[in-house]
């Protein structure tokens, strides 16, 4: 069998293998918490949402133990990207998405702090393992703070956490620990898997494995982020929609990339200059380009969905085109995105924003008047 093949079918079997071991492992996890007695909202903000982003932290854990640094690192950066680019804009071409209030007033901002904290962290070339266990420690305050909110405020949450069956708890303790332990198996070997093939593919193309963990690795470690988002846009349940992707964006920040600088010990993890330079950067601006889009008319309308998915084409583009036959065009490229798409799309969306806040205020005024 020709090695780019084998390594192509091992790409491909690893994703398959993490989104089966990742929905056993949520099944496993539920069923146990279910049967122990924990509420469904402490599940629904924990159990479900850290199983989500299982497939990326098996990812990156294996990396970092086979000495991939790079590939750890961009899996869970590119995934960010993907989840705001691709995932939100796919769902909102299936339905505009409504935006809560609590999403610009808390999450997308903590969500741009981390993005911003994370791209200082690595600037130096490494995260060290102190850096992991406060991006951990982050997580756990977040958890905890999620959880009481609410609790507090059941009627703005109910709708944007993830769904847990009820039903889930029925099958025994034994079967909940057997697909528990199943899950997690199934997961390490999956990560196993892709990142030999990643790292096969990597070697076959002549492209860093950063490259091939920005688009292919984060892409397929993502895949459960986008069915649900989707299959909740498609019920109407545009809240989960949103939810799901803000959420598994912090989990990579904060499990993901916490976890895998901590497993990495006192040499921390290495980040290559090319992800501090060009994709941390990438992932920070696609945080901060949430704000002033759900500001406009409290929703993500299916235009916006377009334009997101277009810059996501836009920027793997930008990542392939210097390793191909035509890299004598990769500075054109640059420059036009530059001097041309970007500075168009900023002047779309602060026009949208300030037309929302326009109206906005004069609501606002018409009922004090």
């Amino acid at each position: 069998m020709p090695d780019f093949l084998r390594a192509t079918i091992e790409v491909l079997l690893g994703i398959g293998l993490l989104f089966g071991g990742g929905e056993l492992f949520v099944q496993g996890s539920v069923a146990l918490a279910l049967f122990f007695g924990i509420p469904q909202l402490v599940i629904g903000l924990t159990v479900v949402s850290l199983g989500t982003s299982a497939p990326e932290l098996f990812v990156s854990l294996s990396s970092v133990f086979k000495g991939s640094d790079a590939l750890a690192v961009s899996n869970a950066v590119g995934s960010n990207i993907f989840n705001v680019m691709v995932v939100l804009g796919a769902s909102a071409l299936v339905l505009p998405l409504r935006v809560e209030s609590r999403l610009v007033r808390r999450d997308i901002p903590l969500l741009i702090a981390i993005s911003a904290a994370v791209w200082g962290m690595a600037s130096a070339g490494r995260m060290t393992w102190q850096a992991g266990v406060a991006l951990l420690v982050g997580l756990v305050i977040n958890t905890i703070w999620e959880i009481r909110t609410a609790r507090e405020q059941p009627d703005v949450s109910v709708d944007a956490e993830p769904e847990v069956d009820a039903d889930a708890g029925q099958g025994g303790w034994l079967l909940a620990v057997f697909k528990l332990i199943a899950g997690i198996a199934v997961l390490t070997i999956g990560s196993r898997v892709l990142v030999e093939g990643a790292v096969a593919a990597a070697t076959l193309l002549g492209v860093s494995e950063a490259v091939i963990g920005l688009t292919i690795v984060s892409a397929g470690t993502s895949t459960p982020e986008l069915i649900t988002s989707m299959v909740a846009a498609l019920r109407g349940r545009t809240d989960l929609a949103i939810g799901n992707v803000v959420g598994s964006c912090l989990l990579n920040l904060t499990l993901v990339l916490g976890g895998g600088a901590l497993a990495a010990g006192s040499r921390g993890l290495l980040v290559s200059a090319d992800l501090i330079q060009d994709d941390l950067p990438v992932m920070l601006l696609t945080s901060l380009a949430c704000l002033p889009i759900f500001w406009t008319k409290g929703r993500i309308s299916r235009v916006e969905g377009g334009l997101l998915l277009g810059l996501y084409l836009l920027y793997v583009v930008d990542n392939i085109l210097p390793r191909t036959t035509m890299a004598s065009w990769a500075d054109e490229f640059r420059l036009v995105m530059l001097c041309l798409v970007i500075p168009a799309v900023t002047i779309i969306i602060v026009i949208q924003a300030l037309l929302y806040w326009k109206g906005n205020s004069n609501s606002q005024q018409r009922l004090m008047d």
